[in-house]
């Protein structure tokens, strides 16, 4: 009898939350879940403070508070206060809210389906860890390919029964706050694998971490060299810097015919560093020459003003640009200051919103190397579901953190405990179509891919005037 009543209360919750006004796709699993209890063991140690780090603690949610503050609104605020409450189908429904204003919020996606799930069925937990202070256009493009994936799972019933909870961290992209990010998720047992971190930087502070702690890691969007390897609970979604750099030098040298190449890179940061020695390797292969000049974002005399002079001045024909995703700012005043005197070239770093929109003529016809684009699967489930969430297809790092997401979930249908997702991954035969392709992992834990070329055009998808097109040799559209 006691049963029965929870089971009636549970199913007049999901009863008041239709009436409220359920978003595009909200309900396609809500029938038959209201006789399930919930599953309050997943949450008790986000509501205990004891031993934890406050200051850390301001770092993560569940869905008790808002990271992404740039997307806060009244509903999100009372679903967050709701939440930790643990109202959650008052939280569930003020979240719902909060999505017909600013359906774009990847946040409240996920804090949508956490408060969902945890109202309604036993869960699996997995973290995410993203930049929101380091580069907040970024946070939110991986965000987005965790909180579809997310969602996507769910609404077709799961893993095994249980619904997806998503646990998100704000790094800032630093490597000290990612360590100790790593050492909270590692300690909760009932996180099950961690999507990150976005920069090399990062994930190379964090992995050791995850390794000693067997939970699986797997970045979406770090591409150092030597990541690879760390050890065997480390993974990528991303080709490494070697596969990215030889596509655009190939390009460089072999079609535009630019054989003096100048390089300014960020020597801080791995990502940065690995993409040039690539690249330098891939141009001196290919039969072209790279430069001395002198161009370090990371110098503390860096003037941006002097650079293209400088690499004219060394017989430099084309400059690429391979920033940090924190100095990408500092790239773009080189872009600026370039006035065409050289053929401007990009790493994937460069592949931001901020680009086209401080960048505009002056990055016109620059071309880039990056892990994927939206038209090389035209009609893909992915962007398909991506074009419904978001209004457009999303880039590369959307399209790689979905990817990684769904590797998490793939693997955890052969057995939903650390162990077991890490052997899953390893194996051989593991193998699932993604958003960008068929997804499979090397012993090292990388990804056998190419770059794709790109190019900045004068358009209208990006609202900015500019947009990013592939180039023409670089779709196909047979591959689906």
């Amino acid at each position: 009898m006691l049963q029965s009543k929870k089971n009636t209360v549970l199913i007049l919750y999901l009863i008041a939350l239709c009436l409220i006004g359920p978003l595009i796709f909200w309900l396609s699993y809500r029938g038959g879940r209201g006789g399930q209890q919930a599953n309050q063991p997943s949450i008790n140690g986000l509501f205990n403070p004891a031993n934890k780090n406050p200051a850390l603690q301001k770092r993560i949610s569940l869905g008790n508070k808002v990271l992404v503050t740039a997307d806060n609104s009244p509903d999100k605020q009372a679903g967050v206060q709701a939440f930790a409450a643990r109202d959650f189908p008052t939280a569930a429904a003020k979240f719902n809210s909060a999505l017909q204003v600013n359906r774009n919020d990847p946040e409240a996606w996920v804090y949508l389906e956490n408060a969902s799930a945890v109202a309604i069925s036993n869960t699996i937990k997995i973290g995410v860890s993203i930049p929101i202070g380091g580069n907040l256009n970024v946070a939110r493009e991986i965000l987005r390919g965790v909180a579809q994936a997310q969602y996507e799972v769910n609404h077709s019933g799961g893993i095994g029964g249980k619904l997806i909870q998503v646990q998100i961290a704000n790094d800032d992209n630093n490597p000290i706050i990612a360590k100790q990010i790593a050492a909270e998720f590692v300690k909760d047992p009932d996180i099950l694998a961690v999507v990150g971190h976005n920069s090399s930087d990062a994930s190379l502070a964090a992995a050791p971490i995850y390794q000693k702690g067997g939970m699986v890691m797997i970045s979406p969007t770090s591409v150092a060299r030597n990541l690879g390897g760390v050890g065997r609970f480390i993974f990528r979604t991303t080709p490494n810097t070697r596969a990215i750099a030889d596509a655009l030098a190939s390009y460089v040298v072999r079609t535009a015919r630019k054989t003096r190449v100048a390089i300014c890179a960020d020597s801080q940061a791995e990502a940065s560093r690995s993409f040039q020695e690539e690249f330098t390797s891939s141009v001196f292969e290919n039969g072209g020459h790279v430069t001395s000049t002198p161009c370090d974002f990371a110098a503390a005399n860096f003037n941006p003003s002097e650079i293209p002079s400088q690499a004219v001045s060394d017989g430099a024909e084309a400059l690429l640009l391979a920033p940090a995703v924190n100095r990408i700012g500092q790239a773009i005043e080189v872009a600026q200051a370039n006035h065409s005197r050289t053929t401007l070239f990009g790493s994937h770093t460069m592949y931001t919103f901020d680009t086209l929109q401080q960048g505009q003529a002056n990055v016109n016809t620059m071309v880039l190397s990056v892990p994927w684009h939206p038209s090389i699967f035209p009609n893909s489930d992915f962007v398909t579901n991506a074009k419904r969430f978001w209004g457009g297809a999303g880039n590369w790092r959307t399209a790689l953190s979905y990817d990684a997401a769904m590797a998490v979930f793939t693997g955890l249908k052969s057995g939903a405990n650390r162990e077991q997702l890490q052997k899953a991954l390893s194996n051989s035969g593991f193998m699932f179509k993604g958003a960008t392709g068929i997804v499979r992992f090397l012993p090292s834990g990388d990804r056998q891919e190419s770059g794709t070329l790109v190019r900045v055009q004068p358009g209208r998808y990006s609202g900015t005037g500019y947009d990013f097109a592939p180039l023409p040799s670089s779709v196909d559209t047979s591959i689906q």
